[in-house]
């Protein structure tokens, strides 16, 4: 496995690969993380690994200056794992310059749910994994599902903008006790790592009551939101939407998603659980 640092190094290096498939990360891997690596490798050759922590996606006041850097960890991981290549720049070598060009996605995929409580985050993923993508020119790319909203921030920025790159979705990885796998989680103690397992709970109650039928969907998520808080969470939102859109269903949704973002002492978990609804909408 080769590691590179520069644009320069990694275009040289994947010059005349047409066959490519690429799998972004911020780093501090987990088997989450492997398990996009794995996916990529099923689609093509050879796979190259992003990991960069990008400044653009935090605002005030969040994580970006103690969030892990575990460069050689990671690179022990993937290379373990079977990725050919990892890009690991620096934020002068992605951003030379103010970033004054940026990619802003419409405003009914990106201010709404996360995007509600961290403004300008999805500008700022979208405009790294434009630039990634520019740098890579991958045939296919690879996101996680748990970070839900962002894959479909990213369909929908690979399709307004004609690219050329297939978007393959990787099913979250979860802890013996639900808990959904993510680099935040090392943030939590011992008994939070154990009480963080209520948010996949309760979401996982809100489908299977509307599996059994319940159709008010705002009171499902009220009684988690009120469940979690009465357990000590603090609540940015519990929602059920439509998976495609992540609009409020209409009676043509079928397919659905419900998604939680909540705080559990200082550390932020988001978590979400797809399902196809089992009977008609009112």
């Amino acid at each position: 496995m080769q590691v590179y640092h520069t644009a320069a190094e990694l275009r040289a290096a994947l010059s005349g690969q047409t066959n490519t498939a690429f799998v972004p990360t911020m780093g501090n891997l987990h088997a989450g993380h492997i398990s996009l690596v794995a996916l990529a490798k099923q689609h093509g050759h050879p796979v190259v690994a992003s990991i960069f922590v990008n400044p653009l996606q935090f605002g005030a006041g969040e994580d970006f200056e103690r969030y892990p850097h575990t460069l050689d960890a990671d690179c022990e991981k993937l290379a373990a794992a079977g990725c050919d290549t990892v890009f690991a720049p620096d934020v002068a070598e992605l951003y030379p310059a103010p970033q004054t060009f940026t990619v802003c996605p419409p405003d009914s995929l990106a201010q709404d749910l996360c995007g509600a409580f961290r403004p300008g985050h999805f500008s700022g993923v979208a405009t790294v994994v434009l630039k990634l993508f520019n740098l890579v020119q991958p045939r296919v790319a690879v996101f996680g599902k748990k970070d839900y909203q962002q894959l479909r921030v990213i369909h929908e920025l690979v399709r307004q903008f004609n690219l050329p790159i297939d978007i393959l979705a990787g099913d979250t990885l979860r802890e013996a006790n639900g808990l959904a796998m993510s680099s935040r989680n090392g943030y939590l103690s011992a008994s939070e790592r154990i009480q963080a397992a209520q948010l996949q709970r309760q979401l996982a109650a809100i489908v299977a009551a509307a599996q059994a039928g319940e159709r008010d969907f705002e009171a499902l998520c009220a009684t988690a939101s009120r469940h979690l808080k009465m357990a000590g969470w603090r609540i940015d939102y519990v929602a059920l939407r439509d998976a495609t859109t992540l609009q409020t269903p209409t009676p043509g949704s079928t397919r659905l998603v419900v998604l939680g973002a909540a705080w559990l002492g200082s550390t932020r978990l988001i978590d979400n659980i797809e399902f196809t609804l089992l009977g008609n909408l009112p």
